[in-house]
């Protein structure tokens, strides 16, 4: 053994071959071996179909006896889209306080295994006081290919690509209404990017959000269509071709919201303004979003009511939302969580 712990880091969406045999190598080199699986405590979607719980569990399942013997741990984090930082904070301090809950020694011999894929795998740079293992390079396989694969029944492919217990595991998710509601989402959105196939260059679309404070709420309305349909949501929607931007943003607020506050209140209430860009944020395809913070006098909190395709407003206390990961659509948290900090 050359190390007290490897860390994997790792979204496991979901553990294919290609993990199994990083893992194997890691146990191999370590006498345990911490797997860091991100993307937790988001809401199901077709790119983050399973919790964190179903992932360990199917890691579990492909190494019965390393997870009973306790060499493989789970130290899960959540995503930071627009703060590396904070997001490689959040992995050292899951990693180290698991080692210390373990009674891991202060000077245990800790390192990092991964593979240096492509431009996305940046991250593994980004602790230089874990030693790198080269990981496998397992060619071929790829985790949006195999969830793609799944949705579409195309279970021969599946079974090829993945461990036969975490197979098993998917085959009974199938069974669960959880599998439908992804299933309809992963129909909507291939219908949706059809309509763009044959275009030479692919659409980037422009959206509006509102961000909208008062007396420590957030106004949040709840989707009724589509994708993420009954997630929060900020108030917002699409740039129409003959807008300024912070028009649309007033129009699509007023309009989900039924927020009935005169228009040169809400355009004096604008305290600050950002373009949001992670090139993954939206399942619906390159999505560029403007948001706006709106700072509103406090005091008793403005009617709201769903309208558009809005089915539902409301006001939610600033410390809840900042609790409800699993509840909000696509980046729309991180937004938030810009914003709140930035006042």
């Amino acid at each position: 053994m050359h190390y007290d712990y490897l860390a994997y880091i790792g979204r496991f969406q979901p553990f294919h071959n290609g993990h199994h045999e990083v893992l194997r190598k890691a146990l191999r080199l370590s006498a345990k071996v911490i797997v860091v699986p991100g993307s937790a405590q988001r809401p199901r979607t077709i790119k983050n179909p399973w919790t964190v719980a179903e992932r360990s569990g199917m890691i579990s399942a492909c190494f019965p006896e390393e997870s009973a013997a306790g060499r493989i741990l789970l130290a899960p984090v959540v995503d930071r889209a627009y703060n590396d930082q904070q997001w490689s904070a959040g992995v050292q301090q899951a990693v180290e306080s698991l080692i210390a809950r373990d009674g891991g020694k202060p000077d245990a011999k800790v390192g990092l295994i991964g593979h240096s894929k492509d431009g996305s795998s940046y991250y593994l740079q980004m602790f230089p006081q874990w030693e790198l293992v080269e990981a496998p390079n397992i060619a071929g396989l790829s985790a949006s290919d195999i969830r793609r694969y799944y949705f579409e029944n195309s279970d021969l492919l599946v079974q090829s690509a993945v461990p036969a217990a975490a197979f098993e595991f998917m085959t009974s998710f199938r069974q669960t209404p959880m599998y439908a509601a992804l299933r309809e989402e992963h129909a909507f959105l291939a219908a949706y990017r059809a309509q763009f196939k044959d275009l030479k260059y692919p659409p980037i679309f422009v959206t509006v959000d509102a961000v909208v404070v008062q007396s420590g709420h957030v106004l949040m309305i709840r989707r009724g269509a589509q994708p993420g349909a009954g997630l929060w949501a900020l108030p917002g929607g699409f740039l129409r071709g003959d807008e300024r931007i912070v028009n649309a943003m007033i129009r699509e607020l007023r309009e989900e919201t039924r927020l009935k506050i005169p228009e040169p209140v809400l355009r004096g209430s604008v305290k600050g303004e950002r373009v949001f860009d992670h090139p993954d944020r939206s399942l619906r395809g390159r999505t560029i979003t403007h948001a706006f913070l709106l700072e509103l006098a406090d005091g008793p909190l403005h009617p709201v009511k769903g309208g558009d395709d809005a089915a539902k407003a409301r006001w939610i206390p600033i410390a809840h939302l900042l609790e409800m990961d699993e509840e909000v659509f696509e980046d729309h948290l991180d937004i938030v969580r810009y914003f709140l900090g930035s006042i």
